[in-house]
């Protein structure tokens, strides 16, 4: 593995037990410069991952509890009039910070949610015809509860497709949960040091894309893409975007395995986190939809 990758896996899997393959997923989604959709039941750890994750990677942050009353300046921060000089001061929300831990994201209302869509895409805010940039690097890591639960709300499909990949943390195995009733309690986030740089994170980023992509992994990827347009089996079938996204995501898998080229079991590690949400699968279906997809589609020799 990829010897600046290691340490932040083994960081969070001190405040994670036993979720290995869904902390190298969220990784995969940072180093890709992309935004994480963290889905499943109250008490699963989301919310401790997502601060994990921002500690790991020694990067500033800031939590916004996701409620029915909360608007969109609660957010994005609003222009304040000074009586003094008569002047309008901007004062930036919370969203200025590298990481936005935005919790139970569907439990606002769709106004609220949508006005993540302009900082999640070009890493800005306009407020009053005015853009301010966001930090660099930038991420959203939400946690959303299963939408029977009361009081959520439905994030829309283009919400939905600015997050890079969806993931659930599921419940823990027998070991892990013994260790937490025996009283053997994870790390808390705040002794958690940072395991790379801001330097370093920008570095493996740049990484990711010098990481190759054979024309036989690119044809699998289109196999993968077309299938889900030509089978007539999903409304709403993967786009362009998702073809890139998926492209992505394979070279960085790639790279936190130690290579500089990428494979098809690369593809197929990361074809349901960043193919499932925007499917439009629920998370208790993805798995099981996307092996049958994997199934159908001959791996190039």
């Amino acid at each position: 593995m990829n010897q600046l990758v290691t340490p932040v896996i083994d960081a969070l899997a001190d405040i994670i037990f036993g979720k290995d393959q869904q902390i190298k997923l969220a990784v995969c989604s940072l180093l890709c410069k992309g935004h994480l959709l963290i889905e499943d039941l109250p008490g699963m750890g989301k919310t401790t991952l997502s601060h994990g994750l921002a500690d790991t990677l020694g990067l500033s942050y800031q939590r916004v509890q996701f409620t029915s009353d909360l608007l969109p300046a609660d957010i994005t921060g609003s222009a304040i009039f000074n009586t003094t000089d008569h002047s309008f001061t901007f004062h930036p929300g919370p969203i200025f910070s590298q990481v936005l831990l935005a919790d139970e994201i569907n439990r606002a209302s769709p106004k609220t949610q949508s006005a993540l869509l302009e900082a999640m895409e070009e890493r800005q805010v306009t407020i009053d015809g005015t853009s301010h940039l966001l930090p660099n690097p930038f991420f959203v890591i939400a946690t959303q509860n299963p939408l029977h639960q009361s009081g959520t709300h439905p994030l829309p499909e283009s919400q939905l497709d600015r997050f890079f990949m969806r993931i659930s943390i599921g419940y823990p195995d027998e070991t892990a949960e013994r260790k937490l009733i025996m009283g053997f309690s994870p790390k808390r986030t705040t002794e958690v040091r940072p395991a790379l740089t801001d330097q370093q994170l920008l570095e493996l980023q740049d990484q990711v894309t010098d990481v190759k992509l054979p024309p036989p992994v690119i044809d699998y990827i289109i196999s993968l893409v077309q299938f889900t347009r030509n089978s007539g089996l999903f409304h709403d079938p993967l786009s362009p975007r998702a073809s890139i996204a998926l492209g992505s995501a394979t070279k960085a898998w790639a790279l936190m395995a130690g290579r500089n080229y990428a494979i098809p079991e690369d593809v197929q590690a990361i074809f349901s986190p960043v193919a499932g949400h925007r499917l439009n699968l629920s998370v208790k279906e993805q798995d099981k939809v996307v092996s049958d997809i994997l199934d159908q589609v001959l791996v190039p020799v």
